[in-house]
């Protein structure tokens, strides 16, 4: 990190060094102090009130100091790493903790139709927030163990927060409540058309991208049709989806008693297998390639057959490569479901549009917000396991 020298002058001269990183995180935390924290509405589609931390909370001016200080306190570039995450993690709560008690307090007793939402403030104060700490692990440089540990820990950490009962009274909190039966249901879609997509690419694209690398005259073709089929927009390519499944399902026998429809969860599972398939056949051809010449020989050497040199040699040494495209296609899939909604396909998307629908922000967010959490979930738990198997292959004799 490059150091920000900053020289005072007077009786004494003294130079300190502040983190540029530092200086962004003080910046966005400032400017979220500078915005509202909630916004109080009388019901889910009106803007309503903007309501500033001091006047939010009875005790306001005392957190938003906390936050400041904390802010302040991480500018030294001297500061210890460790330090600096127990300021963010410190200032992550008291952000939290506000947004929940100002919800409490402005909640009126027995209203079901008022909302107290987070606003640009809260968004920012959490963002700098998060973004320190994410920088003060990164520069600790911590094991793979200690990583799995901090990503469960963080996951435990998020589901105190929900289970506490401290936002019940925020606006998507508020949502969920009266949509847990539906979010449960959506959730299980959701997860269904990731993980389906994903399996199905990898039952097809496995076998393809080991043919495609022992027969090379085959590439080009495999390659430019996958390539087309991803440059196709996601919403296209799901409304593509509509008429030709519909159009199987009312002409060949069987197919519809089978699930094949044109709406549904159906078409949607099929479009996001297609756009799998690209970066599964990809880095599988990748990987058996990068395997080194001399391994492939020396096992031959050992009186290997060529399937035996494939499952016990190759496929192996290719499997980090492979795991990075598990990581591409779960990390996109869990993102491109929200489309599903579109087509009757369920998931999150069903209440991402419904709140557009009903200009409904915080509907909109109760779609959002957990599908963000899941693709980061997968994507650093997936980055983890990638880095797992290649510190293994490296440390095989």
């Amino acid at each position: 990190m490059t150091d920000l020298q900053i020289s005072a002058t007077g009786g004494t001269a003294g130079r300190f060094a502040l983190s540029r990183t530092g200086l962004l995180f003080a910046a966005l935390g400032a400017a979220g102090l500078a915005l509202p924290l909630v916004q109080f509405k009388p019901n889910r589609i009106v803007l309503g009130d903007a309501l500033w931390l001091p006047g939010a909370l009875p005790f306001g001016w005392l957190a938003a100091a906390l936050i400041a200080c904390a802010l302040f306190a991480a500018l030294p570039q001297r500061l210890s790493h460790g330090l600096r995450l127990a300021l963010a993690v410190a200032g992550l709560v008291i952000t939290l903790a506000s947004l929940g008690l100002a919800a409490k307090g402005l909640m009126p007793e027995g209203n079901r139709m008022a909302r107290v939402a987070p606003a640009a403030g809260f968004w920012l104060l959490f963002l700098a927030f998060a973004l320190m700490a994410a920088d003060a692990l990164a520069r600790m440089r911590p094991g793979l163990k200690t990583r799995w540990a901090v990503l469960a820990g963080g996951i435990l950490l998020v589901g105190l927060a929900l289970g506490s009962g401290l936002l019940d009274q925020t606006s998507v909190m508020v949502e969920y409540a009266a949509r847990a039966d539906l979010f449960g249901r959506s959730l299980r879609q959701h997860l269904l058309l990731a993980f389906g997509s994903l399996g199905m690419a990898l039952v097809v694209g496995l076998p393809l991208g080991i043919l495609a690398f022992q027969v090379p005259a085959l590439r080009r073709a495999v390659l430019s049709v996958l390539n087309l089929l991803q440059t196709i927009p996601s919403l296209a390519l799901f409304g593509i989806m509509i008429p030709l499944f519909g159009w199987v399902a009312a002409n060949i026998p069987g197919a519809a008693q089978l699930g094949v429809a044109g709406i549904g969860i159906f078409p949607a599972l099929m479009a996001l297998f297609f756009y799998s398939l690209l970066p599964v056949v990809s880095n599988t051809l990748v990987g058996l390639t990068s395997v080194a010449p001399e391994v492939r020989d020396a096992a031959f050497g050992l009186g290997m057959t060529r399937g035996q040199v494939l499952a016990r040699v190759q496929l192996p040494l290719a499997l980090p490569v492979v795991l990075a495209a598990v990581r591409i296609v779960l990390v996109q899939n869990i993102g491109l479901a929200v489309i599903a909604g579109l087509i009757g396909g369920g998931g999150f998307g069903t209440f991402v549009f419904q709140g557009l629908n009903q200009t409904a922000m915080d509907l909109i967010l109760l779609g959002a917000l957990p599908t963000i959490f899941l693709a980061l979930i997968a994507g650093i738990a997936l980055d983890l396991s990638v880095e797992a198997l290649s510190r293994r292959g490296r440390s095989a004799p």
